[in-house]
Parts: C-alpha cells; sequence; structure tokens
C-alpha cells in the first residue's frame, strides 16, 4: 500500500445539466421543483435551478471509489452541504488522505463549484487490501 498523509486524489470534474437533474429526480424521486423548474426556483430566491445535494454526495462517492478501485473497500462516507451548485457549470471533486493507521485511510472530500467555493464537505474511511 503506498498512500500517504497529504496525498491527493486526482480531481473528478462533473459537467451537470438540468436534463441529468429530471433524471436523477426519476431515479431518486425527488422532484422538488428547485430542481428542474427555473422559474419556481427563482421564485424561492434562488438564482436559478440547483443540484440535488444527494447528487454531489454521488458524484464524491465516486470520486473516492475512481481513487480506491480494487485496492480496497468504502468503509463510511459523511458529507455536509455548505452552498449551492448548478447545472451548466463544472462541479470539481477534490480530495487528500488525512490519516493512515494500518489499512484504514481517512480521507477528506469536497466539491467546488466554478468560482473554487467550497459547497460540500465530507470525510471517507477506506480499507485498503493487503
Amino acid at each position: 500500500m503506498n498512500v500517504q498523509v497529504g496525498q491527493e486524489l486526482p480531481e473528478l470534474v462533473k459537467h451537470p445539466t438540468t436534463r441529468q437533474l429530471v433524471q436523477y429526480a426519476g431515479a431518486q424521486g425527488d422532484f422538488y421543483e428547485i430542481h428542474y423548474d427555473q422559474a419556481y426556483a427563482q421564485s424561492v430566491a434562488l438564482p436559478g435551478v440547483i443540484l440535488h445535494g444527494l447528487l454531489k454526495a454521488a458524484f464524491l462517492g465516486q470520486l473516492v471509489t475512481d481513487w480506491l478501485g480494487d485496492r480496497g473497500s468504502l468503509k463510511t462516507f459523511e458529507v455536509s452541504y455548505r452552498g449551492i451548485d448548478q447545472p451548466g457549470r463544472p462541479y470539481c471533486c477534490r480530495g487528500r488522505v488525512t490519516k493512515v493507521e494500518g489499512d484504514q485511510v481517512e480521507l477528506e472530500v469536497w466539491g467546488e463549484d466554478s468560482d473554487s467555493n467550497r459547497t460540500t464537505l465530507g470525510t471517507a474511511t477506506v480499507e485498503m487490501t493487503s
């Protein structure tokens, strides 16, 4: 296992679209209008349609599992939402190793909007295979 504290995960950039939000709403069952209806989203003081929080979490989960590959398994994963993200703008997923203890590796992960603001913060623990 060649993982060290401070090591950065390869960034994952997503390009979400309103169509993807509608598809995600159908798959997840979250049909709140702020995710697909521009006029409604603006009527509740949003700049427009926004990404589902759980979709952003899924993007960050993909960041971790893409990095991990078949070298181990994801044990814990948590995120908190700190800002909004909109379709039509890149959503950049980043992370770094914060602790290595035996086969357990702890990660800090976050999602950034197109202005590099961290809009989603999270942690993950993975168990590496020896």
